[in-house]
């Protein structure tokens, strides 16, 4: 028994109670986890099943924590998050069928907003994958739109490779999903094999020629912007960012993803872009020259807004090459490290200063956001909440936006100071996105405050992930923005029609609610309620809820010169 004990202590594997026998192999299963082991991963989020009952006692005796949620959508979300703020991919589990359909959600919004997750489903066992059979559905097929990479783990010898493909390409640039099918009778197999190493995505440098080529266009450009978008954020560039434009004077527009690039105080920081045409004219994008795009994705905003004329000159700075599209039509691509990038690049370009863009728009939206702390209008207005959490959160507190009207109210005027203190789900704009995202960024995060924002439509979509926060206590707050109604159609409604219709609904009693899920709650009856009870909120060491009733009669668009808008909430 001793020597068999030895030779499991050599191998480095785990030993098991009645697995003696077996010391050339072990489970799949139990492999599987080794695997995730060695790429680093501290939690998988998800909802056991059947056929992952080998998986989940193989995390049972791991040191991979196994976070059990509500529903796979929260879960998805939770590794979704946990992935953009950490780099690293978060990590869920679903099983065959229904649980693994309900993590398409997050897995396209991890996707289109280029979150490193790595989603693993269960499934059947391979001998009944070719016919009908009882909740079979070909998930492989279904994931592939959605992910960057993903397949079936048919036989247990290749899964060192599975996970560790899984891995580095989910956080390989532009990094995003991946997905990772595994049958029940290849999970319970025995067999012999190691994980492989892990090893640091490589990032390019941009050929000395094309950087001079953009040091040029930017030294003869007379009102040159950067439009900076979500690459800088995960690359950890936002220092390089900061001081190429301090040395070179050009100013920076960001998309809603990039908020906290520049400090919102930063008189070089044009504000955030990406609701409306009108914002890139008051940005002084009119009168660009030269636009340098920086980390910056088409699906943050289509080109056509900030280009209609197609006449701009763009540098292109990213992590790979330019996406094709008709009004994005760069002269230069530095494809590359964003951060080395943009210091070089800063290097050739300092001795030249410039001052293009304009400051109407951030004008705009400080000027609305700093005039809200008189407004004692209650039901309260977007703008003076929005004050009230910016006061509360101080510089390095995180505000996540679930999806909805009060979605574009922080990105239009909210300000930031650093990168990732602003989560909203932009690619995909799926509701429910606010609570999971929360959990996940105070596990990250835990000595942050962290306030997420929701609308009475979207809180109900995930709510019941307030359990999965209750039991893991993760101290956020839960802030409902009441006015039962889908706020963001009935404003496009009303511009489009004059009316609303079908957006009206009745709310259940919402401290209640969260009361019975062991957690404080308070309801706001007066403007100065809601800065009272969030302070008692933040100051809780569990999660706890505010209801605040709004009014929306305030339109988000701040002015008819905006134009309309252009992007779905």
């Amino acid at each position: 028994m001793l020597a068999e004990l030895r030779a499991l202590l050599v191998r480095g594997t785990r030993w098991r109670p009645g697995k003696v026998a077996h010391l050339a192999s072990r489970r799949a299963a139990d492999l599987f986890v080794e695997c995730l082991e060695a790429e680093g991963v501290r939690y998988v989020f998800g909802i056991p099943g059947e056929e992952t009952l080998d998986l989940n006692e193989a995390l049972e005796d791991s040191s991979v924590e196994f976070v059990p949620v509500r529903h796979e959508q929260g879960g998805g979300y939770m590794a979704d998050v946990y992935g953009r703020l950490t780099g690293r991919a978060g990590v869920c589990l679903g099983t065959l069928g229904p649980g693994a359909l309900n993590l398409t959600t997050p897995i396209g919004d991890a996707y289109l907003d280029r979150a490193p997750l790595v989603a693993i489903t269960g499934q059947g066992g391979t001998e009944r994958l070719h016919k009908e059979s009882h909740q079979y559905v070909d998930i492989v097929q279904v994931m592939h739109p959605i992910t960057k990479w993903n397949a079936r783990a048919t036989d247990p010898v290749i899964i060192p490779e599975v996970v560790r493909k899984a891995f580095k390409v989910a956080e390989t640039e532009k990094p995003g999903a991946t997905h990772i099918e595994l049958p029940e009778d290849v999970m319970a197999a025995e067999v012999d094999a190691e994980p492989l190493p892990r090893r640091r995505p490589v990032q390019p440098e941009p050929q000395a020629r094309e950087l001079l080529k953009a040091a040029d266009l930017v030294r003869g450009a007379i009102n040159p912007v950067v439009l900076a978008g979500n690459g800088v954020v995960r690359g950890g560039a936002a220092p390089a960012l900061r001081e190429f434009s301090r040395a070179t004077g050009i100013p920076v527009a960001e998309t809603f993803m990039a908020k906290g690039l520049l400090d919102a105080s930063d008189p070089k920081a044009l504000g955030a872009v990406g609701l409306q045409a009108g914002d890139y004219k008051l940005a002084g994008f009119e009168d660009a020259d030269l636009v340098l795009a920086v980390g910056w994705d088409l699906v943050e905003h289509s080109p056509k807004h900030w280009n209609p004329g197609r006449d701009k000159n763009i540098v292109c700075i990213d992590s790979l090459p330019a996406e094709i599209d008709d009004y994005f039509i760069p002269e230069v691509e530095l494809v590359g490290d964003i951060y080395h990038t943009l210091a070089r690049l800063g290097e050739e370009c300092r001795h030249v200063p410039h001052s293009g863009g304009s400051p109407r728009l951030r004008e705009l939206a400080l000027g609305r956001h700093e005039a809200a702390k008189h407004d004692n209008h209650f039901p309260m207005q977007p703008p003076r909440a929005l004050w009230e959490i910016r006061q509360a959160l101080g510089r390095e507190g995180i505000l996540v936006s679930d999806v909805g009207l009060h979605k574009l109210w922080i990105g239009r005027i909210f300000p930031a100071y650093e990168p990732n203190t602003v989560l909203i789900a932009n690619g995909l704009a799926g509701m429910g996105f606010g609570i999971p995202a929360a959990i996940a960024a105070k596990l990250v995060h835990p000595d942050r405050k962290v306030v997420t924002v929701n609308g009475d439509g979207g809180f109900l979509m995930n709510c019941q992930e307030l359990e999965t926060a209750v039991r893991l206590k993760t101290p956020f707050v839960t802030v409902i923005w009441e006015n039962a109604q889908y706020g963001s159609i009935v404003w496009k409604q009303d511009k489009k029609f004059g009316r609303h219709f079908g957006t009206d609904f009745t709310n259940p009693d919402f401290v209640k609610l969260a009361e019975s899920f062991g957690m404080p709650a308070w309801r706001c009856e007066s403007a100065e309620d809601f800065p009272r009870r969030l302070g008692q909120a933040l100051a809780q060491d569990l999660p706890s809820l505010v209801v605040l009733p709004i009014d929306y009669s305030l339109d988000v668009a701040l002015g008819e010169e905006l134009g309309a808008e252009t992007v779905a909430t």
